[in-house]
């Protein structure tokens, strides 16, 4: 089925087509459809191109120019300038700079994006997490939350040179994958003010031998940033591949964020050699992005909290009944 998808979308996009006053949707690889919007969801554009119906991922597209829409001015910037761009299938969901920002001392980052850094509470035991936009949203480990319903977050607010520690104790699951190790929180007090996050980067477009650094709460001792460079990019452990670090990674940075040295997401931190020092592993941010991409795949049900996955309810009787007549 995706493969027949493609194969339309490149049929398109070699012939073009000759409406007026249509839609446009612009994809990242810089090609265009030209068509009219028949439904925008929050995963897929659904585009009428005059000779077929075409529905285009969200993850392919880097923005849309509807036909009644005024053309922005030269000089106007289709993202708001306090935002980075968004490269992800639902937009403002999360962020990720397209083009390479420049790299900066650990010590001027830490100021800059240590307030999306959180600590995650459960009557078991704590862990990290980070913000990845205002409205509460954030990343931890599955393992960090398994089994658990009662959660709580700390945040850190920068005020002057003291840290105001703030917890939230309203925080829903929204989505887990147990096989990758990641859940999606949502912080939802009443009183909740919008929050500073991270933006994701790539950890593709890293170096073995690149310079990282880790914040989270290792054994309860919030805050605590250790660096280190990456080590490899695919060390292969039960069967997935891990970014490896020798920054200091313990029981408690669990969840949080491994940057690279522009401040980007490059990593969730998720386990270590007990063994051995500086022999740290992180879950590539890559997976990151497509279990936020695919999270309504993901949605965590109370119905069976164990259960990675969200599955449309078997037909009744009443229906299969109806069905055979």
């Amino acid at each position: 089925m995706w493969f027949y998808k493609h194969q339309a979308l490149a049929v398109l996009l070699s012939c073009g087509t000759g409406l007026a006053s249509a839609d446009v949707i612009h994809l990242k690889d810089q090609a265009a459809i030209t068509g009219k919007i028949l439904a925008e969801k929050t995963d897929a554009v659904v585009v009428d191109v005059g000779y077929t119906v075409l529905l285009v991922p969200r993850g392919s597209i880097a923005n849309v120019v509807k036909a009644d829409a005024p053309a922005p001015a030269p000089e106007q910037s289709v993202v708001p300038p306090s935002l980075p761009a968004t490269v992800n299938a639902a937009p403002q969901f999360y962020y990720s700079d397209t083009h390479a920002a420049p790299a900066q001392d650990v010590s001027s980052l830490v100021k800059q994006i240590g307030e999306s850094v959180v600590q995650v509470r459960t009557p078991e035991g704590l862990g990290s997490g980070f913000v990845i936009n205002a409205d509460g949203y954030l990343i931890t480990n599955f393992h960090v939350i398994e089994g658990e319903t009662e959660i709580s977050v700390e945040v850190y607010h920068q005020s002057g040179d003291q840290l105001d520690r703030q917890t939230f104790k309203e925080v829903r699951i929204v989505a887990i994958n147990k096989f990758h190790d990641l859940a999606l929180l949502k912080i939802e007090d009443k009183s909740a003010p919008k929050f500073k996050y991270t933006s994701l980067g790539s950890s593709d477009a890293l170096n073995v031998g690149d310079a990282v650094f880790a914040i989270g709460s290792p054994l309860g001792l919030e805050r605590t940033v250790t660096s280190g460079i990456l080590s490899t990019k695919t060390r292969q452990m039960e069967g997935e591949l891990y970014l490896q670090t020798s920054a200091q990674i313990n029981p408690g940075n669990s969840g949080g964020p491994l940057f690279n040295l522009a401040g980007e997401v490059v990593g969730v931190t998720n386990m270590k050699i007990t063994m051995g020092e500086g022999l740290g592993f992180a879950i590539p941010v890559e997976l990151v992005k497509n279990f936020l991409d695919h999270r309504d795949a993901f949605a965590y049900s109370t119905d069976n909290p164990n259960n990675a996955y969200r599955y449309l309810d078997p037909p009744s009787r009443t229906f299969k009944k109806a069905l055979a007549q």
